[in-house]
């Protein structure tokens, strides 16, 4: 009996592997035919040519002085709007710069923002000698601080904002207020 099963076994793999074969032949096959016919009549659609035509034009062209092309493109340049400046706030600025030294553990002897206790001494100058401090640079017995914090590209209120916002998050935390 054990040798019907095997001789079953081995005829029904073998109709199943030549099944296989086939399929995968007539697959390819139909592959074959379908790219050399298929793709000359989506080449030949012009819509698609439109699309290949666009996808491969020039970037840029040459002009020259007196061509209409050039004064469109003056035109055009004109009449764009200009990018807006907006100051940004105090926790923006924190967040962009002065995290970098202020943020735990402190950097060169900056105070972390937040710590009360690091920041009592500071704020009881008052806020018109931390915005100096911030504004000029200031070198402590505790460390250095670089005028607008080492980013010159920020503008004398941005900075202060940044050295209110600072203030604020350590009276949060039960620091004295500073004196105005």
């Amino acid at each position: 009996m054990r040798d019907q099963d095997q001789q079953f076994f081995d005829s029904f793999m073998l109709v199943i592997g030549i099944l296989i074969g086939v399929t995968v032949g007539l697959f390819f096959l139909a592959r074959a035919i379908a790219i050399d016919t298929q793709g000359e009549f989506v080449r030949a659609d012009p819509r698609v040519k439109a699309e290949i035509d666009a996808r491969i034009k020039p970037v840029g062209q040459v002009v020259l002085l007196g061509d209409e092309a050039l004064a469109e493109a003056q035109a055009a340049a004109a009449a764009a709007p200009a990018p807006v400046d907006m100051p940004l706030t105090g926790a923006q600025v924190f967040n962009q710069n002065c995290y970098i030294c202020h943020a735990a553990p402190g950097v060169g002897g900056a105070p972390v923002i937040g710590d009360a206790a690091q920041w009592a001494d500071r704020i009881a100058q008052g806020i018109d000698v931390l915005n100096d401090h911030a504004l000029n640079g200031y070198q402590g017995s505790t460390g250095f601080m670089p005028a607008k914090g080492g980013f010159p590209a920020l503008s004398d209120q941005e900075v202060v904002d940044a050295v209110q916002y600072m203030v604020d998050q350590v009276q949060q935390n039960g620091a004295e207020p500073a004196a105005q």
